[in-house]
């Protein structure tokens, strides 16, 4: 089973202050070419402050974003599992997983990443700023990522069961293989009707992810997660084709 995750826009500070980056040392070593160029295409871009808070969309209060990205190749990392913070990390809850799910994450979590393409969940990466709408000059990201990143997705699952948590904008970064199945999180009204949800998207993905990674059972087909998601009390559905419905309860934000 794999289990493909957004990344998040905001990033942790610190990490192993005795460690920075190393492309060697992340998964999918198919994609280091394009590691590199993305790499080289920020930090150009990253020179410039003006240039790169509009390259990147940022706000006034954002600036320090860039300096990250400046850095990046000094700063210190940590895995990207614990990298990456907001509502759905924040569901997650990184931190709090024990040694056995930390592992069950490293094997079956893998996080999408503008800069990075692809990543697994223990991955070493220090903090930077580039979105699938920032743009790079010379290096437009959905050409530079969806054909390489696809092809080292497919690889990567083989006949295993693919389950896309992704945004759609990132899912363009890397199409999953053909089976996979994309999750949709949705609310019920009184009459039954399903409604998609927005805010509470990502909360309630991060609360799946939690549960899969502490229940730690690899699951070899979707009757396999669909009869653990019933008997843990989870409300995973088979929706439209080649989607599952995530159902949640509406809470107040």
């Amino acid at each position: 089973m794999l289990l493909l995750l957004p990344p998040s826009e905001t990033k942790r500070d610190g990490g192993d202050p005795d460690r920075a980056l190393d492309l060697g040392a992340l998964a999918f070593p198919a994609l280091t070419p394009q590691r590199k160029a993305a790499i080289a295409a920020l930090r150009r871009l990253s020179r410039t402050q003006g240039a790169a808070m509009a390259a990147l969309r940022l706000g006034p209060t954002l600036g320090h974003e860039v300096e990250r990205n400046r850095e990046l190749l000094r700063a210190p990392v940590m895995p990207a599992l614990d990298r990456f913070d907001g509502v759905l990390y924040d569901a997650l809850d990184a931190p709090g997983l024990d040694r056995a799910a930390r592992a069950f994450a490293g094997e079956h979590v893998v996080i999408a990443s503008a800069l990075f393409g692809l990543l697994g969940a223990l991955d070493p990466v220090p903090a930077y700023r580039l979105s699938p709408d920032s743009r790079l000059p010379g290096l437009p990201l959905v050409r530079h990522w969806a054909g390489p990143a696809a092809a080292a997705l497919a690889e990567r699952a083989g006949e295993d069961l693919v389950v896309d948590l992704r945004s759609e904008a990132y899912a363009e970064l890397g199409p999953a293989p053909a089976g996979s199945w994309f999750v949709r999180v949705v609310a019920e009204d009184g009459s039954g009707r399903r409604r998609a949800l927005n805010h509470f998207n990502k909360h309630g993905k991060g609360e799946l992810v939690r549960r899969m990674l502490d229940a730690g059972v690899d699951h070899p087909d979707m009757d396999s997660l669909l009869g653990w998601a019933r008997g843990a009390g989870v409300r995973l559905e088979p929706g439209a084709p080649g989607e599952l419905d995530l159902v949640v309860e509406r809470r107040a934000p």
